[in-house]
């Protein structure tokens, strides 16, 4: 597939994505502030976006725009930890739901549980990483950081992020 992103239209895209990553790093860290229909709704609004966002810019796109090269998480297993009880405290009962593209699950009689708090934690950890690495290099790494991250989507947290947000629409609008 030929892209048809211009280097502009690249770099604003990435503008983009980091204003996202960022609103929904504020919303996990504030998960403790908010009601949980609040929270439930604005991860309903962010999560389609951020896939988006990782879906539709290639890897290819941005790669030629400049040499990268990997760098180290800025999220400390405390750090995640607080995220994940902070929004599994919000969550209260409703945290957990069925995941069915669990791969153990297919050699499972019993359904095997997940955290909506714990996937979120998930997918803040490398959205974290990324707003971090753009803001502690004055956003000069925006696409090194970019395609880190995008690995990442591809390898684990796009099929996390499709599991949490189905779970989270349930929440929304299946009756109490």
């Amino acid at each position: 597939m030929i892209s048809m992103l211009t280097e502009d239209n690249i770099r604003r895209r990435l503008l983009t994505v980091t204003s996202l990553a960022a609103d929904y790093c504020t919303v996990c860290e504030n998960a403790t502030e908010m009601e949980k229909e609040e929270f439930i709704d604005r991860m309903l609004d962010l999560l389609p976006r951020i896939y988006w966002e990782f879906f539709d810019i290639s890897a290819d796109d941005v790669v030629a725009l400049e040499d990268f090269d990997y760098f180290s998480s800025y999220v400390d297993e405390d750090y995640y930890e607080s995220i994940r009880r902070h929004i599994e405290a919000l969550l209260g009962p409703d945290d957990t739901f069925l995941e069915t593209f669990e791969e153990d699950m297919k050699y499972s009689d019993t359904p095997i549980a997940a955290s909506i708090a714990e996937s979120l934690a998930d997918i803040f950890q490398p959205m974290f990483d990324f707003i971090s690495m753009v803001k502690d290099t004055d956003g000069d790494k925006i696409v090194e950081a970019y395609i880190h991250a995008k690995d990442d989507f591809q390898s684990y947290w796009s099929q996390t992020l499709c599991n949490v947000f189905r779970a989270l629409n349930k929440l929304k609008y299946s009756p109490s």
